[in-house]
């Protein structure tokens, strides 16, 4: 029979959509569990609960209290206990910024991590400000732009171990609403991809950014009089996408060192699309920067305590 993991304290990322967790000990990860219980599901008084759920067992065998280490949407206005925005340029993570969360369960001790907020042209993040930290915490020394593709990408600029400055772009989004609910749907339907396709998106976004809406409709046309066939048409879709944002975001990436922080395959778009424009980029896993940046927060904090 295996006992449960006794942990010396607890890392969560607690999402739009997902809440992830692991039990962390002094050999690293003991083990982990993840829900569909992310902050777009639950009111206020539901985040404990949620909570306890995926890591009781942890508790039995654990020293209470147990340290549990948050970051992500948890910390929003709409989340479990808002933790406020820190303002740009300054480290990515703060102990003494942390936010103490009350709790019904004595078994655990809650602190969340706040996000980070620029005021012109403004902006915000959550949860990318752990991952960064991490990013700098497994790569010491960086000076360069970190970039974190996903629903919102990010990219940060990052000097002298801080965020000086950062800029969103809702690439991913706009990917899932025309790919879901526009009339591309018809064209998109089914897995498959085409890097020629890809290619061929990102040269033409790049080259005429100002045509994106007319770039858009002729995946439309080609697939009802042309035969364009799904995988290219996402792939197109993509590229298109990735090459305005490349665009818009040129005064960060050109001639400046480029690491990538976030899943692989959207990461490795990312490193195709910049191979493409001359500028090479490193990728780094996100979970593993997630991991780091708490990691670093939780000695920290508790050599503060």
């Amino acid at each position: 029979m295996t006992l449960p993991p006794s942990p010396d304290w607890i890392a969560v990322d607690w999402g739009t959509s997902n809440l992830r967790v692991w039990a962390m000990g002094a050999e690293g990860i003991l083990a982990e569990a993840s829900s569909e219980d992310g902050m777009g599901r639950l009111g206020r008084a539901d985040f404990e609960p949620a909570l306890i759920r995926l890591i009781e067992p942890w508790l039995a065998a654990a020293h209470v209290p147990v340290p549990v280490v948050a970051c992500g949407m948890v910390g929003s206005r709409q989340g479990w206990h808002e933790a406020p925005y820190r303002c740009v340029p300054c480290a990515p993570l703060d102990p003494a910024a942390m936010v103490q969360v009350p709790t019904t369960d004595g078994r655990i001790r809650v602190s969340i991590a706040p996000g980070l907020k620029q005021m012109k042209p403004a902006d915000v993040m959550r949860g990318e400000e752990t991952q960064i930290a991490g990013a700098l915490a497994l790569w010491p020394g960086f000076d360069g732009i970190l970039c974190l593709p996903g629903t919102h990408t990010k990219w940060a600029h990052v000097s002298a171990g801080e965020v000086v400055s950062f800029q969103t772009f809702m690439t991913g989004e706009l990917f899932a609403l025309l790919s879901e609910q526009s009339v591309l749907r018809h064209g998109l339907q089914g897995a498959g991809w085409d890097d020629a396709a890809f290619d061929t998106g990102l040269s033409d976004a790049l080259s005429r950014p100002e045509r994106i809406a007319a770039r858009l409709f002729s995946l439309r046309a080609e697939g009802l009089i042309a035969g364009l066939a799904a995988p290219q048409a996402r792939a197109r879709l993509s590229g298109l996408l990735i090459g305005i944002e490349l665009a818009a975001a040129r005064p960060y990436w050109l001639g400046q060192p480029v690491a990538l922080i976030g899943s692989e395959g959207l990461s490795r778009s990312y490193a195709r699309a910049l191979a493409a424009q001359g500028a090479e980029a490193r990728i780094l896993p996100g979970t593993a920067c997630t991991l780091a940046g708490l990691a670093s927060l939780f000695r920290q904090h508790e050599m503060t305590r």
